[in-house]
């Protein structure tokens, strides 16, 4: 007798420092599954894009309402899924978003520091200047075993990485 339960979509947080393209991947991934895109850098309060605008990098306790946001959000994405493009740079960020949203899926995006630069300077439009990919390397964690991310090299294009993560995903 066949199912009637509709399948739950996955809850999805594309991760990396800036530079690594979370938006441009996050936005294709999110439309191939048929789920809502979040753009977490749109949900910075004024006062952490005003930090990160000015060179300063953020703190725990900057990113800590933030993070909670993007929680809430990831929460009410539910069953019907969505993918959230968030740095969520330490396992204690990662933490804290499982716990707003069980079952959450991690995709990280990691690229060698001299490509993630370059991305940073050709970017217009954007307050995160290239003097803060330094603090966000510092700052990393790469997700542990335990995790059970998706790691894509970003030396690749994104519609193939995309494609690798839709298989990955099923």
């Amino acid at each position: 007798m066949p199912s009637t339960e509709t399948p739950r979509l996955p809850v999805i947080v594309v991760m990396g420092v800036s530079g690594c393209g979370k938006s441009t991947f996050g936005l294709a991934l999110a439309q191939a599954l048929g789920v809502p895109y979040i753009e977490g850098d749109a949900l910075h309060p004024p006062r952490n894009v005003a930090l990160m605008a000015a060179g300063t990098p953020l703190t725990d306790a900057d990113r800590a309402g933030w993070l909670d946001v993007i929680g809430d959000r990831l929460a009410q994405a539910g069953e019907h899924g969505a993918v959230v493009a968030c740095s969520a740079l330490r396992r204690v960020y990662r933490d804290r978003l499982r716990t707003a949203s069980p079952g959450l899926r991690l995709v990280y995006l990691d690229g060698d520091p001299a490509l993630l630069a370059e991305r940073i300077g050709q970017r217009t439009g954007h307050y995160m200047p290239p003097a803060l990919l330094p603090s966000q390397l510092q700052t990393l964690e790469p997700p542990d075993p335990d995790e059970a991310a998706l790691t894509f090299d970003i030396a690749q294009p994104p519609e193939a990485l995309v494609r690798r993560a839709l298989q990955a995903l099923r």
